[in-house]
């Protein structure tokens, strides 16, 4: 559960903060909060830790995902390359903005094969996604020198690996932006909330217009502010600014400590024969908040997934996952948009062919299905790493 696991006294004593202060809007209201703005606190120290110049907090990972496609200036006409091991949410974004997401397959990362950018690309290709899946980095800077020589934008979804990074650079910091998510489930929380960075000020300014309904937020009250865009609202409250600033403050400890419960569970699977592991980019630049394992044959993992469950230790394969795996989202292969008429499918600009066959993505269906992925918590203590290695060497023997 990663920073959920640690929500305590600190983030209690900032909600009561702001609740004493009566004032729960992040913008507005300044004569009454006494100079107290967490959400701007939480945005300021976030692009500090990740070594970026602008951050914008929004009210979830997927909202981030529609105001950075936005500031991005994709929209009808668009296609955007997306790898087919993701969540629902990076295809969703791509169709709220008016564009076509565009299946791409995966490498050993289990994230997006380079590769693929020039393989997948036509005239109509605007950005590509990367997604960094599970806590661990794509191979990002084959992926932005591949979209840089082909004139594509880079928008970076890093909504699982918050805190993780390449070669010393924070993940979500390569492209032109990057996205974070911080709902109940992720590294840190602020039970549902988002950011957005980027190092482009113009990036910034249409992401933060965009974000509160195209207020420039110059004025003292948003009132005598001036209007830029159009926009909607995708803000975040000072409830979750608050807790934001605790948990930021705990994240490197917190990847410490799924570090290290990963080195001791991996050296458990270690002594399994014809157990291998996910293709890690930086080792140390990993989040661990899952550990990744795969056997020669589909069957074998499937076998060795239902010996452990068993004993009382899950794993997920994301080939059989509703939510994560392009090939069984069947609302969405049957481009069942929200808009009767299918749009943005059936819109005059998107006229192209688009196909999401698992044919296409030869890798992910390999790959995938021999593969299996467990959470790892920030606090397991002994009697639960004994309870796994009791698991791991009873299912080894199905194999």
């Amino acid at each position: 559960m990663a920073g959920a696991e640690l929500i305590g006294q600190e983030e209690i004593r900032e909600v009561v903060g702001v609740l004493e202060s009566g004032i729960l809007a992040r913008y507005g209201f300044d004569a009454e909060r006494k100079g107290i703005y967490k959400v701007r606190a939480f945005e300021e120290a976030f692009a500090r830790y990740c070594g970026a110049g602008y951050a914008q907090a929004v009210s979830s990972g997927s909202a981030a995902l529609k105001v950075a496609l936005t500031a991005l200036d994709v929209g009808p006409g668009d296609e955007v390359i997306v790898p087919a091991f993701t969540f629902l949410a990076t295809y969703e974004a791509v169709l709220e903005v008016g564009a076509i997401p565009v299946m791409a397959d995966i490498d050993g990362t289990l994230n997006l094969d380079p590769a693929e950018i020039e393989r997948k690309k036509t005239p109509r290709t605007k950005a590509v996604i990367p997604v960094h899946m599970c806590g661990s980095g794509a191979h990002i800077d084959r992926i932005v020198e591949t979209a840089r020589r082909n004139g594509l934008l880079v928008l970076e979804d890093n909504a699982q690996g918050c805190g993780a990074s390449f070669r010393g650079k924070k993940l979500g910091t390569f492209g032109d932006m990057g996205i974070f998510s911080f709902d109940h489930y992720k590294t840190i929380t602020t039970g549902e909330g988002g950011m957005v960075l980027t190092n482009d000020r113009n990036l910034h300014l249409r992401a933060e217009w965009y974000h509160d309904h195209g207020h420039d937020h110059l004025g003292a009250d948003r009132a005598l502010d001036g209007r830029t865009i159009l926009g909607f609202n995708y803000r975040m409250n000072e409830i979750q600014g608050a807790i934001g600033l605790v948990q930021l403050r705990k994240l490197d400890e917190l990847i410490a400590a799924q570090q290290r419960n990963k080195r001791e569970i991996k050296e458990m699977l270690s002594g399994i024969p014809g157990v291998g592991f996910r293709e890690l980019v930086d080792p140390e630049g990993d989040s661990a908040t899952f550990l990744a394992f795969n056997l020669p044959e589909e069957v074998l993992a499937e076998r060795f997934q239902k010996a452990l469950a068993e004993q009382g230790v899950g794993t997920v394969c994301f080939k059989r996952n509703f939510w994560h795996y392009v090939p069984n989202w069947e609302h969405f292969l049957a481009r069942s948009t929200a808009n009767s008429r299918k749009h943005p499918y059936s819109h005059p600009a998107n006229n192209g062919a688009v196909a999401y066959d698992r044919s296409a993505i030869p890798r992910a269906e390999d790959i995938l299905g021999r593969t299996l992925v467990m959470g790892l918590a920030v606090r397991m203590p002994p009697e639960r790493m004994d309870k796994i290695r009791g698991a791991l060497e009873q299912a080894a023997r199905v194999l």
